[in-house]
């Protein structure tokens, strides 16, 4: 393999991964039916293997950027931005009316009223809030400190937060959309372990960059910097 195909592959895997999150924005905005039918089981099982390959992408790309010693400014911007689109902008779409299933009478055999409709997904709109806050609170931290000189990278909080992100929302999208796993008690538990976890671990993970920034920007303090 050539050093030019090493030194621009990355970055290729990269902007493969925003085509792919955008194919995935298209077929669950435009292409997946609400309340079921095959055409949405077909298109959300194709929405849920994009994720995958993409986050599937995600690893491959900075494990070969490492490997190759070819980190360039462009992949430090691009790389966590297209993740942040990736997930941010999937957690959203699960939380939408895409995803609205109404609740059915067992005596009545007919549709409960709107203030019953349930999201397939299990993601409530106050977790999507949740994990936008975080993520713009720890955005927010690192650029005040790196405008002072001081680098703040990832921690293993936060690889543990793209780890269950990355688990969460395509277990909640495969069992939202695929009609057999959604009428059972078994896997919407699984469901909602997945995504309650992913909420709990996101919010938890703002917390030892809270620790970590807290003592740099003491440290900057006393530096008078």
């Amino acid at each position: 393999m050539t050093d030019r195909v090493r030194r621009t592959l990355p970055n290729a895997i990269t902007v493969a991964r925003l085509a792919m999150a955008t194919a995935f924005f298209v077929i669950v905005g435009a292409c997946l039916t609400p309340h079921g039918g095959p055409e949405r089981q077909v298109w959300g099982n194709i929405a849920f293997s994009l994720f995958i390959a993409a986050a599937l992408s995600d690893v491959l790309d900075g494990h070969l950027a490492r490997k190759w010693g070819v980190v360039t400014d462009f992949g430090r911007v691009m790389d966590p931005f297209v993740d942040k689109v990736l997930v941010l902008g999937a957690f959203i779409y699960l939380a939408s009316p895409k995803f609205a299933e109404p609740t059915w009478s067992a005596s009545w055999g007919i549709a409960a009223p709107e203030s019953s409709i349930e999201c397939a997904t299990g993601v409530a709109s106050w977790m999507v809030v949740v994990v936008l806050g975080r993520e713009l609170f720890v955005t927010s931290l690192r650029g005040v400190l790196e405008a002072r000189g001081v680098a703040f990278p990832a921690d293993w909080a936060g690889k543990a937060k793209m780890f269950v992100q990355s688990a969460g929302i395509p277990t909640a999208l495969f069992i939202a959309v695929n009609p057999g796993c959604l009428a059972s008690p078994t896997w919407r538990l699984a469901q909602a372990i997945a995504v309650w976890t992913m909420t709990a671990v996101t919010a938890w993970s703002a917390v030892p960059y809270v620790v970590r920034g807290a003592a740099m920007l003491r440290a900057i303090s006393k530096s008078g910097r």
